[in-house]
Formats: C-alpha cells, structure tokens, sequence
C-alpha cells in the first residue's frame, strides 16, 4: 500500500512540474509573440534593420506577418487558461518555426550583416526544438487520465 502511495505522490509531483513547465512555455511563448508583433507593427524599419535585414524593407508585409505573431502569442495565452487549446496551438506553432526555420536557411548567407542570418537560423531551429518538446509535453498531458480520490470510482 505504501509503495501505491508513493508512486502516485510521486506521478503527481512530475505531472505539476510539466504543467508548470507547460504554463511558463505558453507564457513565454505568448509574450514574445505579441512583444514581437508590436514591434514590427509598431517600428517595422527598426525591426527589419536589427533583426530581419533580408533585402529591402517593406512596412506593409511586416505588418502582415506581425498579424500572424500576434495571432500565434493570443493563441498561447488563451491556452494558458483553456486546456483544450495547448495541442492544437503549439502544433501550429511548431509547423510556423520549423518552416520559417527552412526559409532562413535558404537565406542564410543573405542578411546583412551576414552573421544574423547564421544566428536567426540557429535560433528558430533551437525555438523549433523547444516548442515540439512543449508539445510532446501537451499531448502527453492530455492523454493523462484526470487523478481521482482513493476509492472514488469513474
């Protein structure tokens, strides 16, 4: 009986860490994403010329893409507080860095200065990583059965 208890006090201890770990990634994730997209809303040429000096500047399609920012980040922080939210928001999330990881690698030797596009590209590969073990995380959760009481029937 002791060994029962102990391994579910134990179960219960790792599954608060990854739903701490789950929460802290949302929120992170939903404060860069709309950090990010005010940014480029709001001083499109000072983001371009820091951190996306690909080609010409072009205000409008970076106000664009701050849109798709802003929608990933809201997504994020809704499901913060909506479960249901975690899988689906962070395997979109996932599939948007890995490709806009692919796209920096097709450019990387484009940015000027050069050393950016070495460093976005390793950047959005490392996020990509990151955010696809948050999501291994999110399924897992839920597909875990919710505790009950001892002795509580389903």
């Amino acid at each position: 009986m002791s060994v029962s208890v102990s391994h579910q006090r134990a179960t219960s201890s790792a599954n608060q860490l990854r739903d701490e770990i789950l929460t802290g990634g949302l929120v992170l994730l939903g404060v860069y994403g709309l950090g990010l997209a005010i940014f480029m809303a709001a001083a499109p040429g000072a983001f371009h010329s820091s951190i996306g000096p690909f080609g010409s500047t072009n205000d409008h399609y970076l106000r664009d893409v701050a849109t798709f920012s802003a929608a990933l980040g809201a997504g994020a922080l809704i499901a913060v507080r909506v479960p249901s939210w975690r899988v689906p928001v962070l395997a979109v999330t996932v599939i948007q860095f890995a490709l806009h990881s692919v796209n920096h690698l097709v450019d990387i030797d484009k940015a000027d200065p050069a050393w950016i596009g070495y460093f976005d590209f390793f950047a959005l590969a490392l996020a990509t990583a990151q955010l696809a073990w948050l999501l291994a995380i999110a399924r897992a959760r839920a597909r875990a059965p919710v505790p009950r009481p001892e002795g509580e029937r389903p």
